[in-house]
């Protein structure tokens, strides 16, 4: 990137924040901190009202603003995979907002950058799994939550927690959204429980913004996921799987708490960390076949114990249906 274009990028960076720190200006661009300060003496030479404040960061006088930006044909590609995304990911007001977004970034591309949109549009496809948060009286529920953390407002909801198979009323405090597993969740000070909870959001059956304000010093959702993180009890568990296998579970073993793996020739003796050796060892039934495990003994036994379950079930099962002749 030339100084031209960087300065122009540090002016749109500046616009996005009421204040923005020099360290952060030196890690998006990678240039150093001197280069930071040499960038923002010329943009005040060239008349921009910055204003900056030792320790603190730098910020634009209150009104001002750049003209409408030009997108780069890069960076409207990269619009148009995240509102494929958001359309299968979100509720559908959320992918409503994102539709008319895009309806206003498509508006200053240039004619070329606007032909390319139409022409890729139909190559690109999402296909996740089901998304209940699209079901009809979701609607509003990313809107409510997201308005609730900007405005620290108490969610009133109903809640289906599956484990119990029951719905609850309960007062949150929210403190943050996170996406994993293909599912959106919801962390917060639960009044009910009177300690912090996590919610499936596609198990909300109704959420509804309240008129109450909290002031409670909640912490950030990046420090209570590392509080929780560092406070999990983690079990290793060691596994030794057939290479013709690892095609299966490529992609979910990172889900299962994937550490490290070693080549064996034929196999490959694969590390892993989980919070939930039950939920696990069920996984790996799935290629129990091909997969042993080499440690803890204890997950040895449960793995035996689990299958000799699932025999007996389903030859009770077989039994019952006529399948076998009992004499």
């Amino acid at each position: 990137m030339n100084r031209l274009d960087r300065l122009t990028a540090i002016l749109t960076h500046l616009q996005t924040k009421k204040t923005v720190k020099a360290q952060e200006i030196a890690q998006r661009f990678d240039i150093s901190l001197r280069t930071v300060y040499r960038d923002i003496r010329a943009l005040e030479e060239a008349g921009v009202p910055v204003i900056g404040e030792a320790g603190v960061g730098y910020g634009l006088v209150d009104g001002y603003r750049l003209p409408p930006v030009m997108f780069s044909k890069e960076e409207a590609l990269s619009f148009l995979v995240a509102e494929k995304l958001l359309e299968h990911l979100s509720d559908r007001e959320s992918s409503h907002h994102f539709h008319e977004a895009m309806y206003k970034i498509k508006a200053v591309l240039r004619t070329s950058e606007k032909d390319i949109l139409d022409n890729i549009d139909p190559m690109i496809a999402v296909r996740p799994k089901r998304n209940n948060l699209n079901l009809t009286g979701k609607d509003r529920l990313f809107q409510h939550i997201l308005t609730a953390l900007a405005e620290k407002t108490v969610l009133q909801v109903q809640y289906h927690a599956l484990e119990k198979d029951e719905i609850t009323e309960r007062s949150l405090e929210p403190i943050g959204i996170y996406f994993a597993y293909e599912k959106w969740y919801l962390i917060a000070w639960c009044r009910l429980r009177a300690s912090y909870r996590t919610f499936r959001m596609d198990r909300f059956r109704k959420l509804t913004l309240s008129d109450i304000r909290f002031d409670n010093l909640h912490p950030t959702l990046a420090d209570y996921l590392k509080q929780v993180e560092q406070s999990e009890k983690l079990t290793q568990i060691v596994i030794n799987a057939d290479k013709s296998i690892l095609k299966y579970i490529q992609e979910e073993k990172f889900n299962q708490g994937f550490v490290m793996e070693k080549d064996m020739g034929r196999s490959i003796e694969m590390t892993f960390m989980t919070s939930s050796p039950e939920g696990f060892l069920r996984w790996v039934l799935m290629l129990a076949d091909h997969i042993q495990i080499i440690k803890p003994l204890e997950a040895k036994v449960k793995l035996v114990k689990l299958l000799e379950e699932m025999l007996t079930a389903q030859r009770e099962g077989l039994m019952k249906s006529g399948g076998f002749n009992c004499h």
